[in-house]
Order: structure tokens, then C-alpha cells, then sequence
């Protein structure tokens, strides 16, 4: 007797392959324009018809895979120790962060570049830049300052735009090590800056 095989086992394994495939492709683009529906199928050993299937068009596929490198982040913010726990204090959990975001986006470089080219030409209107730029302005609202903290966090969140981290990343090589001191440094910066102009306020 034959046995049959699991139609959710077969998604899962065919959404596992797709991801691979898609991953290593952008990795090793030149531009995330060059990584097609087609090319990705190919690469997987599925038909086009799968992809689209499950995931609408490439901006979903996009998605779901950024979503997907994303979770770990997800998870250790929404529940995980320092420093990024939501028991951190938010002048420590800031900067760990957008560290987290930046490190996220040196990894998956193409695919973050690819990811920020589904909002419409705007990296603002893709739904998981909404999901930081809430959460980085809700702690800044823990921090005594001025009641800038929108734009505070659209500024901080600016630092790791993917086409900068592709600049400076790839066109520039500067080390990683260099960029997330770098980083560390200029949030420092407006945090203490932010801290500062609190305290002068309350006196």
C-alpha cells in the first residue's frame, strides 16, 4: 500500500524550499530587481503556479520571507530577556534594538532592499516599518524629553534604511563591527541629548 502523502506536510516543505532558494538568490544578487518569481520557483524545484498560490505576487513572497528572519527578533521583544525583553529599561532596550535591525539587515542586505522596494517606492508605508517605528516611539514616551518622540523615531530608524546599510555595507565596506558602533554612538547621542533636554525642562 502507497503512502499517501500530507498536503500541509508537502506546503511545508515546499514554503521551506521556497525560502531557501529566495534567500540564497538575494544573497548573491546584484540588485534585488534581478531575483524573479520564475528564478525563485526554478531554484526551489517548484512550479510558478505554487508560489503564487501561496503567497499572491512577489511583494508577498517578499514579505512572508522578511517576516520570517524577523521572527526571532519578534519573539525576543515580545518576550525574551534583556536586552531586548520588555522588562529592559528603555534606555537600554533602544539602542539593542535598532542593533537588532541593523544586524537583521546586514544579513539579509538584498532581501531588506527588496522588502523596502514593496512599499510603494516608500520604505514608510511597508507594514513592518510601522510595526518598529510604534515601538521605538512608545519607549521613547518612557523617557523624559521633549514630546518629539514620532519624529525622534522615524530619525533613529533612518540610520538602518536598507539602502544605507547597502551603501555603506557594501559600497563603502565598512565592517560590521564599525556600522553597529557607529549606530551605538549616534543613538547614544539622541538619547543623552533627549535625557538631558528632559531634566533642563523639569527644573
Amino acid at each position: 500500500m502507497t503512502e499517501q502523502r500530507s498536503p500541509r506536510k508537502d506546503a511545508a516543505r515546499n514554503r521551506a524550499a521556497v525560502f531557501a532558494a529566495a534567500d540564497a538568490l538575494f544573497a548573491h544578487c546584484r540588485s534585488p530587481e534581478d531575483v524573479t518569481m520564475a528564478d525563485i520557483a526554478a531554484a526551489a524545484g517548484v512550479g510558478k503556479g505554487t508560489l503564487f498560490r501561496a503567497f499572491g505576487d512577489r511583494n508577498g513572497l517578499i514579505g512572508a520571507l522578511y517576516e520570517a528572519r524577523l521572527e526571532p527578533i519578534r519573539k525576543a521583544v515580545e518576550e525574551g530577556p534583556p536586552p531586548l525583553g520588555p522588562a529592559t529599561p528603555p534606555l537600554q532596550r533602544v539602542p539593542a534594538l535598532l542593533d537588532a535591525v541593523l544586524c537583521l539587515k546586514l544579513d539579509n542586505r538584498h532581501l531588506a532592499l527588496a522588502l523596502e522596494g514593496t512599499g510603494a517606492d516608500s520604505p514608510y508605508r511597508t507594514a513592518h516599518y510601522e510595526r518598529w517605528h510604534t515601538l521605538l516611539r512608545d519607549l521613547l514616551d518612557q523617557i523624559p524629553g521633549p514630546a518629539d518622540t514620532g519624529f525622534t523615531a522615524h530619525a533613529l530608524l533612518a540610520a538602518t534604511r536598507a539602502d544605507l546599510v547597502a551603501h555603506l555595507a557594501g559600497e563603502q565596506g565598512v565592517p560590521r563591527e564599525e556600522l553597529r558602533e557607529q549606530l551605538a554612538h549616534f543613538t547614544a547621542g539622541i538619547l543623552d541629548t533627549r535625557t538631558r533636554r528632559g531634566s533642563a525642562e523639569e527644573r
